[in-house]
């Protein structure tokens, strides 16, 4: 339930090659893509199609599937607490 931008990531499984080891500062979000600032370049990969990786921050790491995270930002708190309620 966690604001993505600002974050450090990486994506580290992807069904599409060119994305894998794409890592750098989320600086927007949409429904499908994360936009990555890499070096002096953004780049925009879509969430469903890849496994990220993100450093919060106290340190840790969480690795995401992006389909779980395939939605509008501001839905997130929503969705993942339904989901969460489920699983009890």
């Amino acid at each position: 339930m966690h604001e993505l931008i600002g974050l450090h990531a990486r994506v580290v499984e992807s069904n599409v090659k060119q994305f894998v080891g794409i890592k750098g500062m989320i600086v927007d979000e949409t429904k499908n893509m994360l936009v990555f600032e890499a070096g002096d370049k953004e780049k925009r990969v879509p969430k469903k199609a890849c496994v990220f990786e993100f450093v919060l921050p106290d340190g840790k790491k969480a690795v995401v599937n992006g389909e779980k995270i395939a939605f509008a930002p501001e839905e997130r708190p929503k969705k993942l607490w339904r989901s969460i309620g489920k699983e009890k």
